[in-house]
């Protein structure tokens, strides 16, 4: 497991801190429990665990915004299905077949990877519990990987069956929302949080709409939802919504491609946040990302790998799709309208860095604990090798990190002042007999419904 230090003076390195007040500078970071203790050049430290971190950078925790966890069994069995395939697959079918401890291991592994690829914090949007039991499993799989996490409550979206109602009609359950703030998860400054992963306007009727946005507020809890793909449910929703008082800065948009620029203004004046997922948007056929037109509005995307059923778990790979997405549609704009080349570039790589980073911990509202390098916030770290191939050498460290780093460069990772990786390896104990359990279980799942899986 994890190795403790009292104190962890980090030296010598490359700071990117994305804290204006601390700005990029070669020095120390000292780490003392939790919390980020000081940031400087040659700091003094009696009996702290010295890494030397000469031709690296520190940057602070990514924050994965929006990744459906328990489906890490899956990968790569949705990569070349559209959205429509993807519902009738995967929701009306290899979900209907998880046990719990098929939750467990996706969510144990999900969150290993996330580490192992330098997130300090994962939205774990969990909506395939269909009891308490795959509910417990999924958060017992976040505890059990280390990381920091927002366990986003969903449920389950199978074709209904003669007689039931759909899962369309049917209110966030309540109870299980209290048990889990009773006995789960009761308090917010715990390494694992509640939110809730609703159904929303677009995915549910009004009542049940009314029904979810109230509970969130009841209990001051983050509401997500997604936003887009095919017909609305309840196409005024939102406005009935609004002008019930029940929008603000818990709700948070999953996609939104198909939102009005009225809507979103709308939104963004309110305070709510969104979580784009560019490289699934694009693939699946949701539309273009929202990046470009939250920019306009003075606000901009958190951003989540989606699906690892689909693509890779990299938020550095997904930060580098949403910039070059965004300036590629900034670039045909330009081109259009003057028939030449910009004379510049829209999103410099700081702005796409900040989705990663403090953008996530606003949406999560943690924004006075992680999201940044500062002086008292928890010590959620990534030191990257950049003395590697593919790095060196570096004369922005910004945008070393933003557009040249890999999974290969990710020497160590700290959560909460604890070491996770260090030198390229997880610390947790027993990842190779986990490895098993999980291509067990994703075996198990694709073989039940007959399809095709590994040996």
């Amino acid at each position: 497991m994890a190795v403790t230090h009292t104190r962890t003076l980090i030296r010598g390195a490359m700071i990117v801190s994305m804290d204006e007040a601390v700005g990029d500078l070669t020095g120390d970071v000292l780490v003392e429990g939790e919390r980020i203790a000081a940031i400087g050049p040659a700091l003094q430290a009696a009996d702290a665990d010295v890494i030397e971190a000469a031709g690296h950078i520190v940057i602070p925790g990514l924050i994965n915004a929006h990744m459906h966890t328990w489906q890490t069994a899956l990968r790569g069995v949705a990569a070349n299905w559209t959205l429509l395939e993807y519902f009738k697959h995967v929701h009306a079918g290899l979900a209907t077949v998880f046990k719990p401890e098929d939750i467990a291991i996706a969510n144990l592994m999900g969150g290993l990877n996330q580490i192992n690829c330098g997130t300090t914090t994962l939205v774990d949007w969990c909506h395939n519990n269909p009891t308490p039991a795959h509910t417990d499993a999924g958060i017992d799989g976040l505890v059990g990987s280390g990381i920091r996490a927002a366990f986003f409550h969903g449920s389950p979206k199978p074709n209904p069956r003669p007689g039931e109602k759909p899962f369309w009609e049917v209110p966030h359950p309540r109870l299980e929302v209290e048990r889990l703030l009773k006995h789960r998860l009761p308090t917010k400054d715990g390494l694992v949080t509640l939110g809730l992963a609703i159904l929303g306007p677009h995915y549910s009727t009004l009542d049940v709409a009314l029904s979810d946005f109230a509970l969130a507020r009841e209990f001051g809890l983050i509401a997500s939802m997604h936003q887009g793909g095919g017909a609305a449910k309840t196409p005024d929703g939102w406005e009935r919504l609004q002008a019930a008082g029940l929008l603000g800065d818990n709700i948070n948009i999953v996609h939104g491609n198909n939102l009005s620029d009225a809507q979103l203004k709308t939104f963004v004046d309110l305070g709510m946040s969104f979580s784009i997922t560019p490289e699934n948007e694009m693939a699946q056929g949701h539309g273009h990302p929202i990046t470009g037109r939250l920019r306009k509005l003075g606000s901009g995307p958190t951003l989540g790998v989606d699906l690892e059923s689909v693509l890779s778990g990299d938020m550095f790979t997904v930060a580098r799709i949403a910039l070059a997405m965004q300036r590629t549609l900034d670039n045909a704009d330009y081109r259009a309208a003057h028939g030449t080349i910009p004379d510049t570039s829209t999103i410099p790589v700081r702005e796409a860095l900040s989705w990663i980073t403090t953008r996530g911990a606003k949406m999560l509202r943690m924004e006075d604990r992680i999201g940044s390098i500062s002086v008292g916030k928890q010590a959620d770290l990534v030191l990257i090798d950049a003395t590697q191939l593919n790095m060196h050498p570096v004369h922005d460290p910004v945008a070393a990190v933003v557009m040249q780093t890999s999974l290969a460069n990710i020497d160590s990772v700290m959560i909460a002042g604890q070491w996770k990786k260090r030198h390229g390896k997880l610390l947790h104990a027993d990842v190779p007999v986990r490895q098993r359990e999980l291509a067990a279980s994703g075996n198990r799942i694709l073989s039940q419904l007959g399809l095709k899986h590994a040996a």
